[in-house]
């Protein structure tokens, strides 16, 4: 029957086969294997779901920057680069879900391959699985807390920069296509379209600032040039109408290539207000005397250096909770599938109570210390379970389990027999 058992549970047998045979030597090189299989497959398995989650949740995010970033004209790898500024921060808040899942299919994959059930029946304690789960977990908070302290903020100041400086730019605030905005008082721009690499078409510019004529520029194109430590719109190939306000002949010159300066238009890109999630963590620490903003909000940054510190803590309660739930060998499918929903229900209500405990400790200092109390609590009861050693999970979890497979069993059967009727 060996030859139809899986290689790695094979491997499981061999191994701990050879720990029976051989009872007097230390065990420990045998572990460490069982160790690095674990955290390599849970390693793969995070990786793959790291890489995924992020990479959606980096799109939404970035779809909120298009229209700012490509009002200047920049190409697509300025402005991925200026958008990938955040992944660090995006990486941080998805990290523990993503090991979450990678766990739950990890000691998923090594019940349903009897591993756990070879380890146990070899008299092999659960806390020899237990043991790379704490590593990896672990491993995890140390990657969160690295961003959450020092990457992200700086990756969050630099976008930060970058959105201000953006802001501060002519064509992101004034030139819209279709529009006619009035820059100033006796200036009006109007454009047709605007193209990727920035170029201007179908240009209008009526220009009234002068007390004696008036002027309007039309241009089939037209683009913003930095030059000299000024900035210019050159013009290709339109007319130039002078009017006199009083009276006076229309006049029409036609040209090729013309320069209107735009130095005096541009607004001065100010200082950036970086908010608390955007400080380096030194800053949160010691703020300067004269920052306005930490002189108005120091809740706010006694809050977010709370939470850089208490975040990081979640990897750990996660890797306890989906081990309590599934660190068990189980025989039967349903045991395994209300474990599943078990731990996957547990893990978001303890980061909703998380989130909970930001939003109310907002207004009140004294509540910062439930921001370590959260996760703390959740690892502590996830142990508490651990060491009673249950066989089964909860009959209310179980029979929830069983009864959200009933109602999906008689949606199918509803399904199927609408098919055959319509069918006949």
């Amino acid at each position: 029957m060996l030859i139809y058992a899986p290689f790695t549970t094979l491997r499981v047998i061999r191994c701990w086969a050879e720990l029976s045979l051989f009872a007097e030597e230390p065990v420990r090189p045998h572990m460490k294997t069982l160790e690095r299989y674990i955290i390599r497959r849970t390693l793969y398995a995070f990786t793959l779901t790291i890489a995924a989650m992020t990479g959606v949740v980096w799109a939404t995010q970035a779809l909120r920057q298009l229209d700012l970033v490509t009002s200047k004209g920049q190409t697509i790898v300025q402005f991925v680069g200026i958008t990938m500024l955040a992944l660090p921060f995006l990486i941080m808040i998805v990290a523990p879900f993503a090991m979450m899942i990678a766990l739950i299919l990890v000691l998923n994959a090594l019940s349903g391959d009897s591993e756990l059930i070879v380890i146990d029946a070899s008299g092999g304690s659960r806390f020899l699985v237990l043991k790379p789960v704490i590593l990896f977990s672990v491993a995890v908070m140390g990657m969160i807390a690295f961003l959450s302290l020092y990457v992200a903020p700086t990756g969050l100041a630099q976008l930060r920069t970058e959105i201000t400086r953006v802001r501060a730019d002519l064509v992101a605030n004034i030139v819209k296509p279709g529009k006619f905005i009035n820059v100033e008082s006796g200036l009006t721009f109007h454009i047709r379209n605007r193209s990727g690499n920035g170029t201007l078409d179908g240009l209008l510019l009526h220009d009234t600032r002068d007390p004696e004529t008036a002027f309007t520029y039309q241009a089939d194109t037209g683009q913003i040039v930095e030059a000299a430590d000024r900035t210019l719109l050159v013009m290709q190939n339109g007319t130039i109408q002078r009017r006199p306000k009083q009276e006076g002949d229309i006049s029409i010159v036609r040209f090729q290539s013309y320069a209107f300066d735009l130095s005096n238009l541009i607004p001065e890109a100010g200082e950036p207000v970086f908010k608390a999630s955007e400080r380096t963590t030194a800053n949160l620490f010691s703020p300067g005397r004269n920052d306005a903003y930490a002189l108005k909000h120091p809740d706010k940054l006694a809050k977010e250096l709370h939470e850089r510190f208490s975040q990081p803590l979640y990897a750990v309660a996660f890797g306890l909770i989906v081990f309590a739930f599934l660190g068990k060998a189980r025989t039967t499918r349903q045991g395994r599938g209300a474990a599943v929903v078990g731990a996957i229900g547990c893990c978001v209500i303890l980061r909703t109570a998380g989130f909970s405990v930001t939003a109310i400790s907002g207004s009140s200092t004294a509540l910062l210390g439930l921001l370590y109390v959260v996760p703390i609590a959740g690892s502590a009861l996830a142990l508490v379970s651990i060491f009673k050693e249950q066989n089964e999970p909860p009959k209310w979890l179980n029979d929830l389990h069983l009864a959200v497979q009933d109602r999906i069993e008689a949606l199918s059967n509803r399904l199927n027999n609408r098919q055959t009727g319509g069918a006949s």
